[in-house]
């Protein structure tokens, strides 16, 4: 199956018309994107979109042999120019299959927001499934035993939608995921790629031809990612980023509760509502059996926490039971934990904050914790296949 994209933004385009943001001023040459549209062997539009004869043509395709217009969404952009001779598009009520004179077979799925997504198998049984704009599938069954060969879907405005695909198993291992949609809510260019790799995603330019069914290589996901950054860098957010498509994740958060500080009580509840409701949430500093077992994805927040709690336990803070084996004590709870995450089977994401840049501590217990939380953060990150420094909000790979 012969698949063109002819647009891959969203209703707007991108750069959006008389938007001054810096999205939108870097989106030029091979980043503009039109409206999302989508060419099927050449005898099935998906989304007739402005423009998408003009872009055909610049692909070295034609829409003469377009036996089907199907609409996903109701189009709330620039007005469309009906092509001449095109067939009327229309949309399919959900849960109806329609075979066209080509040998496809199309079939409308239902959303779980106003659209229609279609799932469209080729005479040869290849499986495209499309889907509209913020939109996520609600009809399917729950064991969706063959996995689609490609998702053409909004990764960035609904990764949830993409996690819910891939807990029915309609995405599987080799599931081509392509990422359309694009809006200038999400920066262009390699963060783009790099947000939609670590999805298991990817986007292509405008006018792009892809073969359904055709080996790809689909982006390596990497197993264990170390996030670091100072207060407030939005570490944390770029750690629950990479894990939003994942259908099932175990939220570890190592600071606990502190009964009588409603402040700190105000940061939980925010860091909880701005999770998927799918996540589970486990409260505790044992992380060695957590890493041991095999399980969902591991969100760990964070190191620096889970280091506070070790230093309690040796009562490191001490200077001279530090002395009389607090130290011995400590380093070998950070072996164990960092022998944990070598071996480890389960793909984790863990936050720290990164120290050593700033005033230096006034006491001797103060300058401990800053010296143990760099030499963890350090032996911790040799073990991950990708290491990220967040500053300012903005992510940078330090490896990977």
């Amino acid at each position: 199956m012969e698949l063109t994209l002819l647009g891959t933004g969203a209703p707007l385009g991108l750069p959006r018309p008389d938007c001054p943001c810096a999205v939108c001023a870097l989106s030029r040459g091979p980043r503009v994107r039109a409206a999302t549209s989508l060419l099927v062997d050449g005898a099935l539009l998906l989304d007739l979109t402005p423009g998408a004869a003009l872009a055909a043509a610049r692909s070295g395709h034609s829409l003469v042999g377009v036996r089907q217009v199907l609409l996903t969404h109701p189009h709330d952009g620039p007005a469309v120019e009906m092509p001449a001779a095109l067939p009327t598009a229309g949309r399919v009520p959900d849960g109806r299959e329609l075979t066209l004179i080509s040998g496809h077979r199309v079939r409308a799925v239902p959303m779980d927001s106003p659209g229609t997504g279609y799932e469209v198998t080729s005479a040869d049984g290849e499986r495209l499934l499309y889907l509209p704009p913020g939109g996520s599938v609600a009809g399917l069954p729950e064991n969706h035993r063959v996995p689609y060969d490609m998702v053409v879907a909004d990764v960035t405005g609904r990764p949830d939608g993409l996690a819910r695909l891939r807990a029915t198993g309609a995405v599987g291992p080799v599931t081509e995921v392509i990422a359309v949609h694009l809006d200038h809510d999400v920066p262009t260019g390699a963060e783009l790629d790099r947000r939609l790799a670590a999805a298991g995603a990817r986007a292509v330019p405008d006018g792009t031809t892809l073969y359904v069914g055709e080996y790809h290589e689909v982006p390596d996901v990497p197993r264990r990612t170390l996030v670091t950054g100072g207060a407030r860098s939005g570490k944390s957010v770029e750690a629950e980023r990479r894990l939003e498509s994942f259908p099932e994740v175990l939220y570890v958060a190592t600071g606990g509760r502190r009964e009588g500080d409603p402040e700190w009580a105000e940061r939980v509840g925010l860091h909880r509502e701005r999770r998927p409701g799918s996540w589970r949430t486990a409260e505790t500093c044992d992380l060695v059996p957590l890493l041991e077992e095999d399980g969902p994805a591991l969100l760990v927040d964070c190191l620096s926490l889970w280091l506070t709690d070790a230093m309690d336990r040796v009562d490191a803070w001490d200077d001279e039971r530090w002395a009389a084996g607090g130290q011995r004590a400590l380093r070998e709870r950070t072996a164990e934990l960092v022998a944990a995450v070598r071996a480890t089977r389960r793909t984790v994401v863990a936050v720290t904050n990164e120290v050593g840049s700033g005033v230096v501590p006034g006491t001797s217990a103060g300058r401990r914790f800053r010296d143990e939380l760099g030499r963890l953060n350090a032996a911790f990150a040799d073990e991950c296949e990708e290491v990220v420094l967040v500053v300012a909000g903005q992510a940078l790979v330090l490896r990977g």
